[in-house]
C-alpha cells in the first residue's frame, strides 16, 4: 500500500507544482494582462492549497488500509476530496485571475466548497469505518460453522469403511449447507454441537461408533439451525 500512496503523492506534487506555475507565470506569459495579488486572490490560493493538503491526507489516510478489501471501504475518501480538489481549482483559479472580484465573494465561494467538502469526507470515512465493522463482525459471527466444515472436510478422508464415509460425507454436507450465522442466543448449543464434533472425530478415527456419533451431530446441528432461523 506504501507503494501505492508514493505513487500517487508524485502526481498530487506534479500538480501542484503545475497549479502555482501556472497562477504565478500567467502574468509574464500573457501581454498586457495584469493580475493583482490582492486580498483575494491570496483567499483563492490559501483554500487551494488547503485542497491540496486535504486530499494526500485523504489519500494518505486510505493507502494505510491493511488490505485490499479494507482500501476498498476507504476509496470514497479519495475520490470525494479529489472531486473537490478539483472544483476548488477550478472555481479558485477563476477567482485569482479575474479582476475586480470582491474579496467577501472569494471567501463565500472557497468557504462553501471547503465545507461541503470536508463534511463529504467525514460521512464517507464514517461510512467505510461502519462497513468495515459490519465486515469483521460477520466474519467472526460465520467462523464457528466454517471452522466445524473444514474439519468434516478433513474428516472424509480418514473415514476408513462405507458406513463411515457415508456418515462423515452425511456431516460435512449438513454442517455445507447450515447458516453460518452465530449468535449470542446460540452459545449454548453450538458449544453442545462443538463438543459432538469433537466426539464425532474421535469415532471417525478408532473406526468405532461412527454412525451413531453422527447421528447425534446432526441431530443438535438440525436444532441450532432451527434456532437460529427462530431468531432471525
Amino acid at each position: 500500500m506504501k507503494k501505492n500512496f508514493k505513487s500517487y503523492a508524485l502526481i498530487w506534487a506534479i500538480f501542484l507544482v503545475a497549479f502555482n506555475a501556472v497562477v504565478f507565470l500567467v502574468r509574464p506569459i500573457i501581454p498586457g494582462y495584469e493580475i493583482r495579488y490582492d486580498a483575494r486572490f491570496w483567499i483563492a490560493w490559501v483554500f487551494v492549497m488547503a485542497a491540496f493538503v486535504g486530499n494526500l491526507v485523504c489519500a494518505n489516510a486510505a493507502f494505510k488500509a491493511e488490505n485490499l478489501q479494507k482500501l476498498f471501504y476507504n476509496v470514497p475518501l479519495i475520490t470525494i476530496s479529489y472531486s473537490g480538489l478539483i472544483l476548488m481549482l477550478v472555481l479558485g483559479a477563476v477567482l485569482m485571475l479575474i479582476p475586480n472580484c470582491p474579496v467577501w465573494i472569494a471567501a463565500i465561494v472557497c468557504v462553501v466548497i471547503a465545507a461541503f467538502t470536508a463534511v463529504a469526507v467525514v460521512k464517507a470515512d464514517w461510512a467505510g469505518e461502519a462497513v468495515s465493522a459490519n465486515h469483521e463482525k460477520v466474519k467472526a459471527q460465520t467462523q464457528f460453522i466454517k471452522l466445524l466444515t473444514v474439519d468434516a472436510e478433513t474428516l472424509l478422508g480418514k473415514a476408513k469403511t462405507p458406513d463411515a464415509k457415508i456418515a462423515t460425507k452425511k456431516v460435512y454436507e449438513a454442517l455445507r449447507y447450515s447458516d453460518p450465522m452465530s449468535s449470542e442466543a446460540l452459545g449454548e448449543i453450538e458449544a453442545e454441537l462443538a463438543e459432538k464434533c469433537k466426539a464425532f472425530e474421535a469415532a471417525v478415527t478408532a473406526d468405532q461408533g461412527v454412525t451413531e456419533a453422527a447421528e447425534s451431530l446432526l441431530e443438535t446441528l438440525a436444532e441450532r439451525n432451527r434456532k437460529c432461523k427462530a431468531t432471525k
